[in-house]
């Protein structure tokens, strides 16, 4: 197999038809019907089965060298002994994609007290997004300060599964597909432990990448797990391979409502939210 800069290289391109015909159709329920077609001249014998497998929740991130707009880096490197957030917007200069990163770049104190390094992607070039940072910080009153990799021809986004299956208009001028708004939260042992996707139409919610990371390094250090709405100073619940004796021993304050429902007071001081 290929490798680039630590990634196998797939040298195909995401076509929404502009350029073929053929390469886009529209079903009977007016759905797109999306088509790969490999680019011979530049594959070196690399083709879509050579796409690796799909990440799942346990999977090691996988591992690239890139550039962006504070150098280039490493991405395991990066790591270093962090966790990390990695998410991809659709492209620059475009308004939702605007809004999140000066959300983010506004938010990124309260991660940086959590051990936590966000870094941004797309397929636009550093240099596109060094001039659009210009903007997010005007417009949203941010200091963005947070690395944002340029990936114009789609490696991360590949190896990652960021591109765009979907929506018709998320492309570049040559009808190649852009990313999604894809959120991973890795930690420090490269482990992925959330993926979340939304469309392009759809802004992110920071505060809940931000719960999200609480609920994990609360649940590492507690043996509990987070209930719905959960955020830091609310009850919790004892982990389910606790069995109800050492739990009354851990959680004296436990409340069995079910033998496999049992709630227990867990102040904020002793979450991640404790910064």
């Amino acid at each position: 197999m290929c490798r680039v800069g630590g990634l196998h290289s797939f040298q195909h391109r995401i076509v929404w038809g502009s350029e073929k015909e053929e390469e886009l159709e529209r079903d009977d329920d007016k759905s797109w019907t999306l088509y790969a077609q490999t680019d011979d001249a530049s594959s070196s014998g690399c083709g879509m089965s050579q796409r690796p497998e799909p990440l799942r929740l346990g999977s090691v991130a996988p591992n690239f060298d890139a550039d962006t707009t504070n150098g280039p880096i490493n991405f395991h490197e990066f790591i270093g002994d962090k966790w990390v957030i990695l998410f991809s917007h659709p492209e620059d200069y475009t308004p939702v994609c605007t809004t999140e990163l000066g959300a983010f770049a506004k938010l990124e104190p309260e991660f940086t007290k959590r051990g936590v390094k966000l870094i941004g992607l797309s397929a636009n070039t550093v240099d596109s997004h060094g001039g659009w940072i210009k903007d997010i910080d005007e417009i949203s009153g941010s200091s963005l300060k947070f690395p944002i990799i340029g990936d114009k021809e789609r490696q991360v986004a590949l190896a990652y599964d960021m591109l765009d299956h979907q929506d018709a208009t998320n492309v570049d001028s040559k009808g190649i597909a852009f990313t999604i708004r894809s959120v991973f939260i890795i930690d420090p042992k490269k482990t992925i432990r959330t993926i979340l996707s939304y469309p392009a139409s759809t802004g992110r919610n920071t505060a809940e990448v931000l719960r999200i990371v609480d609920s994990l390094q609360t649940g590492d250090k507690h043996r509990i797990t987070t209930p719905i709405n959960w955020v830091p100073g609310d009850d919790v619940i004892v982990h389910p391979s606790i069995k109800t004796e050492e739990a009354q021993k851990i959680f004296p304050k436990v409340n069995i409502v079910k033998p496999y429902l049992r709630f227990t007071t867990l102040p904020k001081e002793e979450t991640s939210a404790n910064v």
